[in-house]
């Protein structure tokens, strides 16, 4: 597959069929996702790789309480519970989520991503905001993963929503202290048709010659979608 196809066509695969991923396309993933860059080359990353029954059952019982408060604080239960008061489609991303969370345990295969500490350095800690920067040795790995597997006909729904529950996946995982989990990625081969292509922001929404706010584009010309 062209990876401006992969790019433009991977959307979050919430729906999947019960056939199991093979071992020998994970690793061929895996394999290629390895060439991320990550500072210093440390290549921190480590994945779990889970498709144990009862261990993908826990992983959703772990999964859902984060999900319901994070419904609760985006307005997402509302729209659930007043599905006639919001737009068909935000309802329907709504609803399919949902499903998500609620049928985790069924999905054929889980990543586990996770970094080792000692390997990421975040340079914005003493900046007064949330720090982001330390994800930079870890999260394109991750999209390589995600990318990878589009390549293989593959769906995927990356999520942090395990995050909070660090320390109850370190148990079920047997993961050293020091590794910090990063991402929980739930695979597997898509029950919905694929998209043609993604719905984005145009380049000249977000891209921004030489100050920000000022266009990227000539007078006239669209930037495609």
């Amino acid at each position: 597959m062209d990876l401006f196809e992969a790019m433009g066509g991977a959307p979050t695969s919430r729906r999947f069929k019960p056939d199991q991923v093979p071992r020998e396309t994970l690793l061929r993933v895996l394999d290629r996702a390895r060439f991320a860059p990550s500072g210093g080359n440390r290549q921190g990353w480590r994945v779990v790789v889970v498709q144990d029954a009862e261990r993908r059952a826990a992983l959703r019982d772990l999964y859902l309480p984060r999900w319901e408060a994070y419904m609760q604080e985006t307005g997402g239960a509302r729209v659930l519970a007043e599905p006639d008061s919001f737009d068909p489609s935000r309802v329907r991303m709504a609803r399919r989520a949902d499903e998500y969370a609620k049928g985790l345990g069924d999905v054929p295969l889980h990543l586990v991503v996770g970094v080792r500490i000692e390997d990421v350095l975040a340079t914005d800690a003493q900046l007064p905001r949330q720090s982001i920067v330390g994800g930079a040795s870890v999260y394109p790995f991750v999209q390589n993963v995600l990318l990878g597997l589009r390549a293989e006909g593959l769906g995927a729904a990356l999520t942090t929503l395990l995050v909070p529950a660090e320390e109850q996946v370190r148990q079920l995982l047997e993961i050293p202290q020091e590794i910090a989990l990063a991402a929980h990625i739930g695979v597997g081969y898509r029950a919905d048709p694929w998209p043609a292509r993604l719905a984005r922001r145009r380049v000249a929404e977000f891209a921004f010659a030489e100050r920000y706010g000022q266009s990227l584009t000539a007078p006239g010309e669209s930037a495609s979608r």
